[in-house]
């Protein structure tokens, strides 16, 4: 018998209600495939401890240092993280073995006396920590001829909803695959069509990460990915990192897969940059055969970002320098 069946995998998380839950359904998916006994190791990044505004503290990357610390120093075997948290620079001692199947992409509405995003009075106080949240609410709002103010919060699923609840705020957006993964979908009263705020490239897609020597473990959780997910959100990163984008910046992207009939054919990507007011907005698509390789979803993230900058988004994005 393998001696290794019997010790356990380590499977690195952070310690938030949402991070535990998507962990723990990796966990489950990879014990099945290993048949090894796979045990959560909850670490604590200085983006969970540190109440500062996300931009200031260095964007969502924040939150995955510490994971990818412990990594290399053979503390844990893997590790779950958002997508959408991820830096695009990819660190050479490490893979992304996995992209499972991503959840909803969309955000969502949380407000007050089950109003939708349209139903919301004028001047609404709306709670959102992403300024490309902030930027396009904004335009939403100016589209449906209201002005909403968007307040900068922190904190987890309960904090945030809480602001509503104690009635400081009308309404915080949350990301709908994080209510849907902790069970409480059913707080949302709206679901915003990426016709009107396109998500955070990745958003609702996990990232399973080791070691790039581990190749028996690769091979493992290479069992859990999706191709799908994983082309698109390819497309979406390149796009953020073509525009030279961190985690911070007002940039909003969308892969989708078209289907003639049931053959998935083509792929639409549609990226967004605007400014925190909504008053200007870049927004572009393009749409292509689906990508059969790593290096053609880059090429199409690289080129909408090209027709992205030649409108003039580099002048909307004053979260770049941070």
């Amino acid at each position: 018998m393998n001696p290794r069946l019997d010790q356990p995998l380590r499977l690195g998380t952070r310690r938030s209600k949402l991070a535990m839950s998507q962990s723990g359904h990796v966990a489950d998916a990879v014990r099945a495939i290993t048949g090894r006994p796979v045990e959560l190791v909850e670490i604590t990044t200085y983006g969970d401890v540190s109440r500062e505004n996300l931009a200031q503290i260095g964007g969502t990357g924040v939150f995955v240092t510490a994971l990818r610390d412990a990594l290399v120093r053979g503390e844990v075997d893997f590790a779950v993280h958002s997508l959408k948290d991820l830096p695009t620079a990819q660190p050479e001692e490490l893979v992304i073995a996995a992209m499972p199947l991503r959840e909803d992409p969309r955000d969502a509405l949380v407000a007050r006396d089950g109003l939708t995003f349209e139903q919301l009075p004028d001047g609404a106080r709306i709670g959102t920590g992403s300024p490309r949240r902030m930027a396009q609410l904004n335009h939403y709002a100016r589209t449906l001829g209201k002005r909403i103010e968007t307040v900068a919060i922190r904190g987890n699923v309960d904090t945030r909803i809480g602001f509503v609840r104690d009635g400081e705020l009308d309404a915080v957006v949350l990301a709908a695959a994080g209510l849907n993964r902790i069970g409480r979908s059913a707080e949302a009263t709206d679901l915003l069509s990426v016709d009107n705020v396109l998500p955070a490239p990745g958003q609702g897609a996990l990232a399973v990460e080791c070691l790039a020597s581990d190749a028996e473990l690769i091979a493992s959780l290479a069992e859990l990915d999706d191709p799908h997910t994983r082309a698109a959100v390819t497309a979406e990163r390149s796009l953020l990192a073509a525009l030279e984008a961190g985690c911070s910046a007002p940039v909003g992207a969308l892969a989708d897969l078209l289907a003639d009939g049931r053959v998935v054919n083509e792929m639409r990507l549609r990226g967004v940059v605007g400014t925190l007011d909504g008053s200007t907005l870049v927004q572009l698509s393009t749409t292509g055969p689906v990508p059969q390789s790593y290096d053609e979803a880059m090429a199409l993230g690289r080129e909408l970002a090209d027709e992205m900058l030649a409108k003039g988004a580099a002048g909307l994005m004053g979260e770049r320098s941070l």
